[in-house]
């Protein structure tokens, strides 16, 4: 019995062995291949040399000194793919972007200074099989840092002509990347562009006044970004304010009266006098900085004649040499008739409490008609140039664009044509300029 079994065993086997040899000869002949599954494990356990072949990672392993600045770089050689990249750091998070062809990933911003990283790419060879690298280095420590500070407080409201006003601790030679280092995203959509005032002082403004209501979060990726030679940014600076509601105010020395828009409409026409003829309150478009009340107004020297020193109510300033609308119940009825001030704008007490309860920081002040001119920088004097004029002021040359998604640079050739009128929705060319 055993015996017939084992016999039988032995002819089944042949048997298992002749078809699976009729199925390889198939197989060999056949004009159709066989796929076959690599096993992961052993293409990730490919030596170095293999993956580098096809993924680079920049800075090197082992960098001790990385720039900041020139950010992460992988590549993709000689027909491989990259499919993924993650940073690890104890630092900002890293983000980046991928070509649309899988060739390149870049990261959006500098890195930090004096900061450890470790980067991760995952890809595929020129045959499809995946490939992982890495890299772990280190950014330079710089000998020279910059500190960046914005005027906007946070959760703050504002007028709609407030510009982003930020300043900084050295002199920026290298503009146009501090400028790409800046990211806005509002509630609305916005079109602005960015100005240098100097070296040490840039601001944004919109190209129209910002819409009522708008929300607005300001982002510096400042750090690692060298804003000088040998001269880096040492922190991010992050801050989000209000635009509240449309207060804008239209003063004429020449017809004496003051016109007060309320969201887009005119809610206000009240008597004014401005500066007598030897202190003109001095044109332009203005924006309101503070405001108290009481405030102290001392002007003159004192023992001559037309030596001031008065606690006045009611007072919202507009240019640093001292130029309010506030409240003079001295000189009601020369107001809405003559002008007497000594370059103020001065108001019946009622209107000027009510101008002082709607004023914040930003609200558009316009002076026409004067005989002098205003000075640049003597208050916030962002407006007194167009939109073309604001734009040369920029070191990218480009406009910028902000919304819910934050904000891109884009050619000013390819922004809609602006359709906003003088004087709710923006200021007037050359309004700065003497009557």
């Amino acid at each position: 019995m055993y015996g017939s079994q084992t016999g039988r065993s032995r002819r089944l086997a042949a048997a298992a062995l002749a078809a699976a040899a009729g199925l390889l000869a198939a197989a060999c002949t056949s004009t159709t291949p066989v796929a076959t599954q690599l096993n992961p494990q052993a293409v990730s356990a490919a030596p170095a040399q293999t993956v580098s072949k096809y993924l680079k990672i920049t800075p090197a392993p082992g960098t001790e000194d990385a720039d900041p600045s020139a950010g992460i770089t992988v590549r993709a050689l000689n027909g491989g793919r990259v499919t993924k990249v993650t940073v690890r750091t104890s630092g900002d998070a890293v983000t980046g972007t991928l070509s649309s062809n899988g060739t390149t990933w870049h990261s959006t911003w500098a890195l930090d200074v004096a900061q450890a990283y470790t980067v991760t790419a995952t890809g595929t060879g020129s045959r499809g099989h995946p490939v992982t690298a890495t890299s772990t280095f280190r950014t330079l420590t710089p000998a020279q840092t910059f500190q960046t500070e914005i005027y906007e407080g946070q959760d703050a409201t504002y007028g709609v002509g407030m510009p982003i006003m930020l300043t900084f601790s050295q002199p920026i030679t290298d503009r146009a990347a501090v400028e790409r280092s800046l990211e806005i995203t509002t509630s609305k959509p916005v079109i602005g562009a960015w100005y240098w005032d100097g070296d040490e002082q840039v601001d944004f403004r919109p190209r129209d006044y910002w819409p009522a209501g708008t929300t607005v979060s300001f982002d510096g990726h400042l750090n690692g970004v060298e804003g000088a030679s040998g001269v880096f940014g040492a922190h991010d600076l992050t801050q989000t304010f209000d635009i509240g509601q449309s207060v804008i105010a239209v003063a004429s020395t020449s017809a004496h009266y003051t016109l007060i828009y309320v969201d887009g409409k005119l809610k206000y026409d009240w008597p004014i006098s401005t500066g007598r003829e030897t202190l003109p309150t001095p044109d332009g478009t203005y924006l309101t900085v503070n405001k108290g009340n009481p405030v102290r107004m001392i002007g003159g020297k004192k023992g001559t004649p037309g030596y001031y020193n008065e606690l006045v109510n009611w007072a919202v300033r507009f240019t640093f040499s001292g130029d309010y609308y506030h409240s003079a119940p001295w000189s009601v009825v020369d107001q809405g008739v003559s002008n007497v001030s000594h370059g103020c704008v001065n108001l019946p007490p009622a209107d000027a409490q009510a101008y002082y309860q709607l004023a914040v920081p930003g609200d558009p002040i316009t002076i026409t008609n004067s005989p002098k001119a205003g000075d640049w920088d003597d208050g916030w004097t962002e407006w007194f140039y167009d939109w073309n004029q604001y734009l040369a002021g920029s070191a990218t040359h480009m406009a910028v664009e902000a919304g819910p998604g934050g904000s891109t640079f884009v050619s000013p050739s390819s922004l809609p044509a602006d359709t906003a009128s003088v004087p709710t929705g923006t200021s007037a060319a050359d309004n700065y300029l003497a009557a």
